[in-house]
């Protein structure tokens, strides 16, 4: 189905600052530690998330955003160049949530 508007960007959604909490300073900190040396190649790029959630009411698009700034941030690249993504969930016990994520040219494996 096709939707004929202009998409807003969550920049655009907001009205004034926007700070970041605590637990969100923590997560990208935590994040930072984790994520182990990886190479994002250049031009147009796919990204794949799984996200483990142990609440089932959890909104599988909440923590993209948070995440691919993570990502950009440790391995330099704008996120400007993500034309795809695949989002998936699985609902696990409670302290077994995870993220698993690629990244690939959009071109590879064509």
């Amino acid at each position: 189905m096709l939707v004929n508007i202009k998409p807003l960007s969550v920049n655009r959604a907001w009205q004034g600052k926007r700070f970041k909490t605590p637990a969100y300073r923590k997560y990208q900190d935590d994040v930072m530690m984790l994520l182990q040396p990886f190479d994002v190649p250049e031009g147009e790029l796919e990204i794949y998330l799984k996200f483990g959630f142990s609440s089932k009411n959890s909104d599988f698009d909440n923590p993209v955003k948070l995440f691919v700034d993570c990502l950009q941030k440790r391995y330099g690249f704008n996120d400007k160049h993500i034309k795809r993504a695949i989002i998936e969930v699985d609902h696990v016990k409670k302290g077994n949530e995870f993220i698993e994520f690629n990244i690939k040219a959009i071109n590879e494996g064509k």
